[in-house]
């Protein structure tokens, strides 16, 4: 928590090189001065500032906390950011797993999803978030599958559209057709115009809980199903199965447990969403009840694998 303080008030950033004066840093950001130094102590001790002859200063391991880093620690740390606020939910985690049910509404009073529809600030931070989780991921993923097979892909929920850019750039015969809500969709389209795919890429702001584009070749769902419970996953994937023609295939990229997921993971989906990273068999058993068949498992990268399904014959 003293962490999570520290970067919400952006003490990391403040106290860049020569330093503040506690009673500086109290005064602009009008915190009691006697506690603002308690926790400058503690910060210390952690390694996180260091005493200077102006007072306090970040050190240069603290400085991976600063907001120019590039990595998602401000994020989940950040108080007011959606990975700091959903990460405090896990003080829920007894209601989670004596009820099974995720434990943000619980503390919250709504939601994670409807909690970023009324706060555009959180929607913003969430986005940049899966933005920033995926910049090592994306080179992998692109080239750990035969994408060149589906001349045309829908991404549903595909976020700021920095994975189907990245496909779309490595594969100029695709064609993709981006699918999420307002503002996140029109914001991809600045991502591909940056990647010079612009005119490949189509954007539809909408849910994937509504009816979605029909008859490409494939729909990647990536990161997406282990935000839901069992009962919002059908509801994706009979969207997905209106959608798809006889020969088009459903392509589920993300965490699965028991192979690429993560334990601490599986319980950050229970806690902030109710879902979990499913198993193999788990999958199949969901894909199953829509006549859909898995015809094979990838080892995409060191986190996520891709699930490819097909209709039943």
């Amino acid at each position: 928590m003293a962490l999570r303080v520290a970067v919400t008030l952006g003490l990391p950033d403040r106290l860049r090189g020569d330093g503040a004066t506690t009673g500086q840093v109290a005064t602009e950001l009008g915190v009691s001065p006697v506690a603002l130094e308690l926790l400058l102590g503690h910060l210390a001790t952690l390694g996180i500032v260091e005493h200077a002859p102006t007072g306090y200063r970040t050190t240069g391991y603290g400085t991976i906390l600063c907001t120019d880093t590039g990595n998602e620690l401000t994020n989940f740390l950040h108080l007011d950011m959606a990975g700091g606020r959903a990460e405090l939910a896990f003080t829920e985690l007894l209601h989670s797993v004596t009820t099974g049910d995720g434990g943000y509404a619980r503390r919250y009073g709504q939601d994670f999803w409807a909690d970023l529809a009324e706060n555009p600030r959180l929607r913003a931070s969430f986005d940049q978030q899966m933005t920033d989780r995926f910049r090592t991921q994306i080179p992998g993923i692109v080239a750990g599958y035969d994408w060149d097979r589906f001349p045309a892909i829908v991404d549903i929920g595909g976020g700021h559209g920095t994975l189907l850019a990245a496909i779309l750039a490595a594969h100029p015969r695709i064609r993709g057709h981006l699918l999420d809500l307002d503002p996140t969709a029109t914001e991809a389209l600045g991502t591909f115009a940056a990647h010079d795919v612009e005119d490949r890429a189509q954007v539809t702001a909408g849910s994937f809980f509504d009816p979605l584009p029909e008859g490409a070749d494939a729909y990647l769902l990536c990161d997406i199903l282990h935000d839901w419970d069992d009962e919002h996953a059908h509801r994706i994937l009979d969207r997905c199965v209106e959608a798809v023609p006889p020969t088009g295939r459903i392509l589920v990229v993300e965490p699965v447990g028991g192979r690429r997921a993560g334990t601490e993971f599986d319980l950050a989906m229970l806690v902030i969403f109710g879902g979990r990273e499913r198993r193999v068999d788990e999958f199949q058993a969901l894909a199953s009840a829509h006549g859909l068949v898995l015809d094979g498992v990838i080892d995409l990268t060191g986190q996520r694998c891709l699930l490819e399904f097909r209709l039943a014959v």
